[in-house]
C-alpha cells in the first residue's frame, strides 16, 4: 500500500515529506509499518499527525474568521459610500436653496 521512503539524509525531514507520510497514515496505512519503513518512531509519527490535524483545524477557523472580517469590511465600505452620497446630496440641496428657492407649482384650477 505504501511508498518506499527515501532514507538518504535520515536526520531531518522536510515538511513536504512529513505531510506525505501523515496523509498516508490518514488514508489508513499501518502506523507500525510506516514507522519501520521511514525509520521514524511511532511517537514522532503521532506528533506529526497531531500537528497536521491541528494546523488544518486552525486553517479552517482562520478562513471562517477571514470571511466574517471580509463581510464586515464590505458592509463598512457600503455604509461609508452611502454616507458620502448622503452628505453630497445634503450639500447639493443646501446650495440649491441658496442659489434659488424651489419653484412652487400652482395648478390652473
Amino acid at each position: 500500500m505504501g511508498q518506499q521512503f527515501d532514507r538518504a539524509g535520515k536526520g531531518r525531514w522536510s515538511a513536504k515529506r512529513k505531510m506525505s507520510v501523515v496523509l498516508e497514515l490518514l488514508r489508513g496505512a499501518d502506523l507500525e509499518v510506516t514507522s519501520r519503513r521511514g525509520g521514524v518512531t511511532v511517537a514522532t509519527l503521532l506528533e506529526w499527525r497531531e500537528a497536521f490535524l491541528s494546523a488544518g483545524e486552525e486553517g479552517l477557523r482562520i478562513r471562517q474568521e477571514d470571511l466574517v472580517d471580509e463581510q464586515g469590511r464590505r458592509m463598512k465600505s457600503v455604509i461609508a459610500d452611502l454616507a458620502m452620497e448622503n452628505e453630497l446630496l445634503r450639500e447639493r440641496i443646501r446650495r440649491m436653496g441658496y442659489e434659488r428657492p424651489f419653484l412652487r407649482w400652482r395648478s390652473n384650477k
